[in-house]
């Protein structure tokens, strides 16, 4: 760190997931844009209920349904979720910097992440858990999300069965797990 040799010492890079972009699953255009203050205090994760998706082009024309629905038959700008996960991959919904549509009364002070799939019936991967580790770690380390974010399930927060119980359990073993609302 002090050398003389004109060596410099930088912070390694944010080890951020790669993930699926927009472009690459096809996304519709937004119809509007609300940018999100950050970091945001707040994720809360969803599971979209159906099949899971396995394969990435499954996995992408899924995406691409929940956004036509989000946008066609719900009217709004884009698909509500910030990211989603399936099958090994992270596919960039929003991401980071917009205001979600993923749950009324939170969408503006945080994060929606979605499990492609129903976690009532299927458990989640180890790989999908990591992936979502691996977000909110880049997250923190990127500063859009704050070092001290709460970890959310959608069921704490509205009347509703997301993301799922087997979802729900491993979600309770993260670090930063909130309890309480």
């Amino acid at each position: 760190m002090g050398q003389d040799d004109g060596s410099t010492v930088t912070a390694p890079e944010p080890v951020c997931p790669n993930m699926v972009k927009r472009t690459q699953w096809g996304a519709n255009k937004s119809s509007n844009v609300t940018y999100q203050l950050k970091p945001v205090a707040n994720v809360i994760v969803h599971h979209t209920t159906g099949e899971r998706c396995t394969s990435v082009t499954t996995c992408k024309e899924m995406v691409r349904n929940i956004q036509t629905f989000h946008q066609t038959q719900n009217r709004w700008s884009d698909i509500g979720y910030n990211f989603l996960i399936g099958t090994g991959n992270i596919y960039e919904g929003i991401g980071w910097h917009r205001t979600g549509a993923h749950l009324r009364g939170y969408n503006d002070k945080s994060i929606g992440v979605a499990f492609l799939g129903n976690f009532d019936q299927d458990r989640p991967t180890a790989r999908s858990l990591d992936l979502l580790a691996r977000l909110l770690q880049c997250g923190v380390e990127t500063g859009e999300l704050a070092d001290d974010y709460r970890l959310y399930g959608a069921r704490q927060l509205q009347a509703t069965n997301s993301p799922g119980k087997l979802l729900y359990a491993k979600l309770q073993t993260f670090d930063h797990w909130q309890e309480d609302v």
